[in-house]
C-alpha cells in the first residue's frame, strides 16, 4: 500500500497553467505505475494521464498536447502539468498508484488521494 497526497489546485483563468503534485508514501514508489484522474461534478472519474515507473506516459485525447505527467522517483513525487487551462478542465484532480502496468482505467488503481479541486474560469 501507498499513501497518496495531492496538492496544487486552485482557481486559474482559461489559457492559464497550473502545476499539481501528488507525494506517495513509502519505500516502494518507484515500483508503482502512477496515474492522474479526474471527476467533474455528475460526470463519471476519467483518465487524464499515467506514467509507468521508467517513465512512459500515456494521455487522454482531452490533455494530449496541453497536459505532461512526469514523476520524481527520489522524491516520491508525481506532477502534472497543466497548460492551455480550459473551463472543461474544470474538476477534482485524483492522483492513483498501482502496481504493474500503467492503465487507463480507474478500477485498476486501489490507491488513491483524496484530490484537489481545479477550477478554470472562462
Amino acid at each position: 500500500q501507498v499513501q497518496l497526497v495531492e496538492s496544487g489546485g486552485g482557481l486559474v483563468q482559461a489559457g492559464g497553467s497550473l502545476r499539481l503534485s501528488c507525494a506517495a508514501s513509502g519505500r516502494t514508489f518507484k515500483t508503482y505505475a502512477m496515474g492522474w484522474f479526474r471527476q467533474a461534478p455528475g460526470k463519471e472519474r476519467e483518465f487524464v494521464a499515467a506514467i509507468t515507473w521508467s517513465g512512459t506516459t500515456y494521455y487522454a485525447d482531452s490533455v494530449k498536447g496541453r497536459f505532461t505527467i512526469s514523476r520524481d522517483n527520489a522524491k516520491n513525487t508525481v506532477y502534472l502539468q497543466m497548460n492551455s487551462l480550459k473551463a472543461d478542465d474544470t474538476a477534482v484532480y485524483y492522483c492513483a498508484a498501482r502496481r504493474g502496468w500503467a492503465t487507463q482505467s480507474p478500477d485498476d488503481y486501489d490507491n488513491w488521494g483524496q484530490g484537489t479541486q481545479v477550477t478554470v474560469s472562462s
